[in-house]
């Protein structure tokens, strides 16, 4: 079992890099899990899945959330000055999902905490992405 509570290492490709969530005492990769900091995880994770499906997004219905690694999905979004910026820390991990757009080469990413939901739309292994909302959670 976890550190959390939540058997997830045993499906992550880096867990050499971290030893584990023991180890690390909840802290992968010197960031931090949404997993560890909510207690109530369970219910938050439904809680996202319910508010992301009510954004009224076209095509964009999430069935679940995955735990996932920010340096994996910590996509680089251009910016009509002509820079681009990255918004999540590689070093945490989130809770997102993919999900196949219809009649599209292009996916929805999901990415999404306590603090914030993000989703974004790109072409195959990330490319060209695009935010199609960025909406901070109120505390």
């Amino acid at each position: 079992m976890t550190y959390c509570g939540i058997d997830c290492c045993k499906e992550c490709s880096r867990l050499a890099e971290c030893g584990g969530c023991e180890k690390c005492k909840g802290h992968p990769f010197d960031g931090s899990c949404v997993a560890e900091k909510n207690k109530n995880f369970v219910d938050l994770k439904q809680s996202l899945i319910s508010e992301i499906n009510a954004l009224g997004i076209d095509g964009l219905k999430v069935n679940d959330l995955f735990l996932l690694s920010g340096a994996f999905v910590n996509l680089e979004y251009p910016l009509s000055n002509g820079t681009s910026v990255k918004f999540l820390n590689d070093k945490d991990v989130y809770l997102g999902n993919q999900i196949e757009k219809n009649d599209s080469e292009r996916c929805y990413g999901v990415v999404a905490n306590e603090d914030f939901i993000l989703v974004s739309e790109y072409g195959c292994n990330g490319a060209e992405p695009k935010i199609v909302l960025y909406k901070e959670n109120k505390k």
